[in-house]
């Protein structure tokens, strides 16, 4: 029987006991990662500042925890792309689903977004924390990922399967 030994804001660790060992899990939420890409085939990251994290600025995706409540995995998407970079997509397609069900337990749901057209709304971690927003072209993002530029994340991962599918 799982039982849960630290529920936090955003994640929960469980013990379950199998045999003679103690397995634990963390219980992630689920997420969505957008990758836009404008009208020149560029595709939008974002600087944005982490206080808790090091280094305190990062190169990212587009990305957000799944709010379920407000909506299916593509509507969390679009809201995402809204409060973080301005646009919204006439074209959201899903690029790639990685549940993880080990140690580590989440889903992420990894979208392309084209079409672009403006449509802002307010950042609920502010409005300062994105510092930029930055285009690369699919040579420049892989030589980012190449030469630690973007540090290594879950998104990462998403990044490959990107810029395999834009081949």
């Amino acid at each position: 029987m799982e039982k849960t030994v630290y529920k936090g804001n955003i994640l929960r660790v469980t013990e379950e006991v199998i045999g003679d060992i103690t397995w634990e899990k963390v219980h992630l939420p689920s997420g969505v990662v957008i990758f836009p890409i404008n009208e020149e085939g560029k595709i939008i990251l974002i600087r944005e500042k982490r206080p808790h994290e090091t280094p305190n600025v990062r190169i990212k995706a587009v990305s957000g925890i799944l709010e379920e409540e407000l909506g299916t995995p593509e509507e969390n998407a679009q809201r995402e792309m809204q409060e973080e970079i301005g646009f919204k997509s006439r074209e959201m397609k899903l690029l790639l689903e990685m549940k993880s069900t080990g140690t580590v337990t989440h889903t992420t749901y990894f979208f392309v977004a084209r079409g672009l057209e403006k449509s802002k709304l307010p950042n609920p971690d502010g409005e300062e924390v994105i510092e930029a927003l930055i285009e690369f072209t699919p040579d420049e993002l892989r030589d980012a990922i190449k030469n630690d530029r973007i540090k290594w994340s879950m998104s990462t991962l998403g990044m490959f399967r990107l810029l395999d599918s834009l081949r």
